[in-house]
């Protein structure tokens, strides 16, 4: 049956989005599948919690719509086994059952949005649509996070450490004093970081330090 398949709809390369719809009700999976491929979105179906666990969590941004009361592991138990951080998925619940506990428990576990059963279209839509906007963002965070940390490798001991410290708001002369080097080394080393961390200026360069989590607290 069409909203059985799990191969992605020609009109959405996997490369760009996709769309998960985890319910053990067939007939639900077909009719969302149905929906999703005919506004031009790649859609994969699971009748289960376990089933989608075995095939890994999504690569690309994704939105999951997950209904809370399935057989097996939960709706909500699979949201806190997914535990997305960086992942790029966002998810929205579904339910023909939900309550304002139920709901809260959803939300303040990240979910983009829980609607109650029977929703629209334009309903659904549009929380998909949203959900997709917030994966594909944390999916560009997770790639500038490692495009930070490659470039980051690149420099030597001694310009990561200059780096640290520079960041951290030590002037030169404490940096070469903690270093036990010159300031004229520690200017140069500091000009490496800077090239290789791609930093346009010093202040970019703190923000970059900040943002991986260089800077100690206090420090």
């Amino acid at each position: 049956m069409p909203g059985q398949s799990n191969a992605p709809d020609r009109a959405c390369p996997a490369t760009e989005a996709m769309v998960w719809v985890v319910d053990d009700d067939t007939s639900v999976r077909e009719a969302l599948s149905n929906l999703l491929r005919s506004e031009g979105m790649a859609a994969r179906t699971f009748g289960s919690a376990e089933e989608m666990l075995a095939g890994g969590l999504p690569t690309v941004p994704t939105c999951i719509i997950l209904d809370v009361q399935l057989r097996g592991l939960s709706g909500l138990d699979l949201q806190a086994r997914l535990a997305p951080g960086d992942a790029p998925f966002s998810i929205v619940f579904i339910s023909g059952h939900a309550d304002v506990r139920m709901t809260a428990t959803a939300m303040k576990a990240g979910a983009l949005d829980f609607l109650a059963k029977p929703f629209t279209e334009e309903e659904l839509l549009g929380a998909v649509h949203a959900a997709l906007d917030k994966a594909r963002a944390r999916h560009q965070f997770a790639r500038n996070a490692q495009a930070l940390r490659e470039r980051y490798a690149t420099l030597s001991p001694r310009e990561q450490q200059v780096m640290r410290l520079a960041a951290a708001g030590l002037l030169n002369k404490q940096i070469a004093a903690t270093a036990d080097i010159s300031e004229a080394t520690v200017k140069i080393h500091r000009a490496n970081a800077m090239r290789k961390m791609q930093a346009r200026t010093f202040a970019e360069l703190v923000l970059l330090a900040q943002s991986m989590g260089l800077i100690e607290q206090g420090g």
